[in-house]
C-alpha cells in the first residue's frame, strides 16, 4: 500500500533530523559557522594544488582532427598529453 503524504513527509523529517544530528556529531561532515564560512578565503584551499599541475590553454584544431580525437573517448586531452610529450622526449619536437 502507497504511504500517504503526511507519512512520507514524517518519514522526510525524522530523516533529515538524523542528518543534522549525524552532522553536528562530526559523523559525516563538519558543520561550518557563518564566522568561519566567511573567513574562508577564495580559491582551493593551500596545500591541495600539486607542483608542477598542468596549466589550462586554448589551442585550435582543425574539426576533424578534433573530432577524431574526441571519437577516441573519453581521456582524449591526456592521451594528446602524452603523444606530444613522446614526440617532444624522441626530439621530434623541441621544448
Amino acid at each position: 500500500m502507497p504511504k500517504t503524504k503526511d507519512a512520507e513527509m514524517q518519514e522526510f523529517e525524522a530523516a533529515l533530523l538524523r542528518s543534522v544530528d549525524q552532522a553536528l556529531r562530526g559523523e559525516y561532515a563538519a558543520v561550518h559557522t557563518p564566522p568561519q564560512i566567511a573567513a574562508r578565503k577564495r580559491g582551493r584551499p593551500a596545500g591541495t594544488v600539486k607542483t608542477g599541475a598542468k596549466v589550462s590553454t586554448t589551442i585550435r584544431f582543425d574539426p576533424d582532427l578534433l573530432a577524431a580525437l574526441k571519437a577516441t573517448g573519453a581521456g582524449w586531452q591526456t592521451r594528446v598529453n602524452e603523444v606530444l610529450r613522446e614526440a617532444v622526449r624522441r626530439g621530434k619536437l623541441t621544448a
